[in-house]
């Protein structure tokens, strides 16, 4: 049976411990970290979050990975997007996708998002730089030979036989058409074909990524440069007032509704003049991460999440089956309140919902270019 879209759902590798990450926030941090120390600031108020079935796992555990597949694949997701990170021919928590691009296992499609930013001492683009994001024609050739051996590795995700790979900030590649030229050469070199190069707008919305040599335009979610007084921090009348339509008097806390969110983000999408690859978004509360200064979309609940989802599978529904592309944010970023994964306060709930609605009216139709077959 095939599902309606093909669900492929960002994946966060930073659930196991490193040098770096020891030596920048103490012994021992993963995100789970800032997760369990998370505190409640409002009534009703989910924190912390609290993992369910799979536990406060380790990522460097090949249980742990298999078991994410499994509970992904029987909910109706296709495939994991890793995100990738590589400054100037240096990975960073790289284990978890290594160990599975050399041990073959789990059996489970994946692709990767190359987050080509600078990390910095806070978690949203500012303060201390702790890896600066640099470019140049041999890394290039050095990245693109990399990427050409996960290309061509059969479980990569492919859409009419390409490999896709994401860039979450192509606007800032210095040499946007020289980048995808090296890639392609070492992919084809490789064997693996030629990718489908696809631009994210997570910090660009509204921009076209193909006038800059990519095959398409992913729509990114949450667009949190959208939210109305998203840059001012702070208690404050607008806020104040914002918040007691939610019912819950706090003038500190940015807080949102989800559908409302979500369906600002789909009148805006509509006036775009350019095709994208939509993203469904499960949930935003990056309290672990920031503390009173954080952003909260409250009502995000297993059916909104499912009417979101039916929103998108109709966007997605005229194209041929192997492009109905939907990506997923996502499968495990907790520390932004923003995961499929159960946890101990709703189960499964938002994955069964994901579950019934992309495998509502499947058919027994031949899989698509790409798509492989899972039981």
């Amino acid at each position: 049976m095939e599902p309606l879209a093909r669900l492929v759902a960002f994946y966060l590798p930073q659930f196991h411990p490193t040098p770096d990450n020891d030596e920048w926030w103490g012994p021992g941090f993963t995100e789970w970290s800032n997760v369990a120390a998370a505190q409640p600031l409002f009534r009703g108020h989910q924190q912390p979050r609290t993992p369910g079935e799979l536990g406060f796992y380790d990522l460097r555990l090949p249980e742990t990975r298999a078991a994410q597949a499994e509970l992904a694949a029987a909910h109706g997701i296709e495939a994991f997007c890793y995100w990738h990170y590589w400054f100037h021919g240096r990975r960073m928590l790289d284990r978890p996708f290594a160990e599975v691009l050399a041990s073959g296992e789990p059996d489970f499609p994946f692709c990767l998002a190359w987050a080509n930013e600078s990390w910095t001492r806070t978690w949203m683009g500012s303060g201390e730089v702790l890896v600066e994001q640099t470019y140049s024609a041999e890394d290039d050739r050095r990245h693109g030979r990399w990427l050409a051996q996960a290309f061509a590795d059969p479980r990569y995700l492919r859409v009419n036989g390409r490999p896709v790979l994401l860039i979450y900030r192509f606007a800032d590649l210095p040499d946007a058409g020289r980048t995808i030229t090296i890639f392609s050469e070492e992919a084809t070199a490789a064997g693996a074909g030629v990718p489908m190069f696809l631009g994210m707008n997570g910090i660009s919305f509204g921009q076209d990524a193909r006038p800059f040599g990519f095959d398409g335009t992913v729509c990114f979610a949450p667009q949190l440069g959208l939210l109305p007084g998203f840059g001012r921090r702070g208690s404050g009348p607008a806020n104040l007032l914002r918040n007691l339509r939610q019912r819950l008097p706090n003038a500190s806390l940015r807080l949102y509704d989800y559908r409302q969110h979500t369906q600002e983000l789909r009148r805006r999408s509509e006036r775009l003049d350019h095709p994208l690859h939509p993203t469904l978004l499960i949930g935003w509360d990056n309290t672990a991460r920031r503390g009173r200064d954080a952003i909260v979309l409250v009502n995000d609940t297993a059916d909104e999440v499912a009417n979101r989802l039916r929103e998108l599978i109709a966007e997605v529904g005229a194209k041929p089956p192997a492009e109905r592309l939907i990506f997923v944010n996502a499968w495990n970023e907790w520390a932004e309140g923003n995961y499929l994964e159960p946890d101990l306060e709703t189960g499964r709930a938002k994955l069964e919902a994901v579950r019934d609605v992309v495998m509502a009216g499947a058919s027994d139709d031949a899989h698509p270019q790409g798509l492989r077959a899972r039981p």
